[in-house]
């Protein structure tokens, strides 16, 4: 089972993990990535996350079925915000299932490396002192 979801709306950990949990795994891994207070010595006020969604989801599918493949995982989901998100806001959550602990783990670790490698979100941090985009402009 593969679960993607690109949303501005609130992300769910309980629906993320519903959606992996299977009773053939033994190893369910969730990563929750969460928008901090600071970055380079300097407060963050808040971010803002933009995507070309049609290739998003595109992307993110080819991740989460090429991590499927390679670490024989049960199921993956991937669930990223975008819009304006606050300190302590979720903005992605990944999860997976394997027969075993190491498999999920290697696999949820994959998944996030190349969703910030491959797919096309911007994030913009705001500061005390200004704005700038972390990674290229949209």
């Amino acid at each position: 089972m593969t679960d993607i979801k690109l949303s501005d709306q609130k992300l769910s950990i309980d629906a993320a993990y519903a959606s992996v949990h299977d009773p053939a795994c033994g190893g369910i891994v969730l990563f929750i990535g969460t928008i901090r207070n600071h970055n380079k010595g300097k407060t963050v006020t808040h971010l803002d996350f933009e995507s070309y969604a049609p290739m998003a989801i595109k992307e993110m599918t080819r991740i989460a079925e090429k991590a499927k493949s390679e670490h024989k995982l049960q199921a993956v989901t991937l669930h990223h915000r975008v819009g304006n998100l606050a300190i302590g806001d979720i903005a992605v959550i990944i999860a997976v299932s394997s027969h075993h602990r190491k498999a999920a783990f290697t696999g949820c670790e994959q998944v996030i490396d190349e969703l910030k490698e491959h797919v096309p979100i911007w994030k913009k941090e705001f500061l005390e002192d200004g704005s700038y985009w972390v990674n290229a402009r949209p």
